[in-house]
């Protein structure tokens, strides 16, 4: 019988649990950001500049695959753990990226459906990371995750755009190729890393494993610690189940929950419906429609744009319990509005205006994006459902969200070879302005008050528009 050493000898780091589960953050942003910076050479190597379809397909197919991904990876995580399925993500996520580095010449086809084959593992790890962590994390730290996590991503997507300004001098169809076959080496750290850590407390208490999970705890909380959370999380998964046996589909829409519903899809939806990640993923083929300058040489900007978003993610964890989510969702989106209108009006009013005034708007936009609906959406996500209907309403929030990110990255080269650049963000502008509304009108303040005090107001609201 091979013996066990005793749980204060196999006791696992806190750090060594928190810093893989940023490093899942990280590559889940590695992977949204390294087409930014690989679109500009593909672009060249395979002639691409005059299709603006295949240039969003490609793009955009990673958001395709993260829907389908989103939508399986929490019934997955159910039945097999969540370790087991970021284990299975890292692997999608080496052999996606192996592929796209080793896509055959012209294989737009092949591109696009490797990367919808990538997307599951995108779609997944932006699920399954924040969960694993906040089910190890103590209490006191899972307040902070949501913003934490954003600042892994935004780092990921930074990490890519350096990567990226430092590989721009190879031969086009190696600096493409490149980009995206790195993104395996971040997999393959996670995956090696995850290997090490055990399954989450709370899915062995889900599932019967009572004994396991008490070992898990031993692992990473004091002794004392340890019976008081395993019995919270007893009662958490009861109530859970029971939710769970009650709920239904048709209880979204039900009049007590359809306020509140409406509020958290709605702000996910808008999130992404008004184009950030149009800058994010074409911030090179921005800079030169606007200046002539070659969408490769203008790696520099990707970078600063990165340096803003982890800067401002950095903001947001100062500020996010000093200020009403309401409040910081109104003034960041008032400000996105104007950076993306002004570029419009001030060409018409001002003839032969810089063409570089549209890329400082973005700056802004991006600033205010980054300390307000960026991080925001999913805290308020995470607050304004209540506990019967968290699982549809936060999945179908998420889903809403992947397909504008979906669309918004299909779409945008397509409409800027028919129209305007500034036109285009002048719509863009249109659908913050309406995002502001929305955030005034159909959204509840939730920072300061319980669950059950928002479920209440949420069931008034819903009660008095029937």
């Amino acid at each position: 019988m091979t013996s066990h050493p005793p749980a204060a000898q196999r006791k696992i780091p806190r750090g060594f649990i928190y810093f893989f589960g940023a490093f899942g953050g990280i590559l889940f942003g590695y992977d949204i950001g390294v087409m930014t910076g690989a679109l500009p050479f593909l672009q060249h190597d395979w002639d691409l500049a005059g299709n603006a379809a295949a240039i969003g397909w490609i793009t955009s197919s990673l958001m395709l695959g993260a829907v389908l991904g989103g939508a399986l990876s929490g019934q997955l995580s159910d039945r097999f753990g969540r370790r087991k399925m970021i284990l299975v993500a890292a692997v999608i996520f080496a052999v996606g990226s192996f592929l796209c580095g080793i896509s055959p010449d012209q294989g737009t086809i092949y591109l696009i459906l490797v990367r919808v084959f990538l997307g599951l593992a995108v779609g997944a790890a932006s699920a399954l990371v924040p969960a694993y962590m906040s089910e190890m994390a103590p209490a006191e730290l899972r307040g902070r995750l949501s913003g934490l996590n954003q600042t892994m991503i935004v780092s990921g997507m930074l990490l890519s755009y350096i990567m990226a300004w430092f590989l721009q001098h190879l031969p086009h169809n190696w600096a493409w190729r490149s980009m995206l076959a790195l993104a395996a080496v971040p997999a393959i750290i996670l995956f090696i890393g995850v290997l090490r850590l055990p399954e989450s407390p709370r899915f062995l208490v889900k599932n019967g494993l009572d004994d396991q999970a008490r070992q898990v705890l031993s692992y990473i909380r004091e002794p004392n610690q340890i019976e008081p959370e395993l019995a919270e999380i007893k009662k958490n998964a009861a109530e859970e189940q029971r939710a769970n046996a009650t709920s239904s589909w048709s209880m979204l829409f039900s009049g007590r929950y359809r306020y509140l519903v409406i509020a958290g899809v709605g702000v996910a939806a808008f999130q992404q419906f008004q184009g950030a990640n149009a800058i994010f993923y074409y911030i090179p083929l921005i800079v030169e429609e606007a200046t002539g300058t070659a969408a490769s040489d203008a790696l520099l900007w990707p970078v600063i744009q990165g340096i803003i978003l982890v800067a401002g993610s950095l903001v947001f964890l100062v500020i996010a319990d000093k200020f009403n989510r309401k409040t910081l969702l109104m003034v960041g989106g008032s400000v996105m509005a104007a950076s993306f209108l002004l570029p419009a009006v001030i060409n018409i009013v001002v003839e032969n205006a810089n063409p570089m005034m549209i890329v400082v708007f973005l700056s802004i936009y991006v600033a205010f994006y980054s300390f307000t609906w960026a991080p925001l959406t999913w805290v308020l996500v995470g607050e304004v459902f209540p506990l019967l209907i968290r699982g549809r309403a936060s999945g179908l929030a998420s889903s809403f969200n992947w397909i504008g990110s979906f669309v918004v990255g299909l779409l945008f080269p397509i409409m800027t070879a028919s129209m305007a650049q500034d036109a285009v963000f002048a719509i863009f502008g249109v659908i913050c302005v309406a995002g502001v509304i929305f955030v005034g009108t159909c959204v509840p303040e939730t920072r300061g008050r319980t669950l059950e005090e928002i479920e209440a107001h949420g069931a008034k609201k819903g009660s008095a528009v029937r």
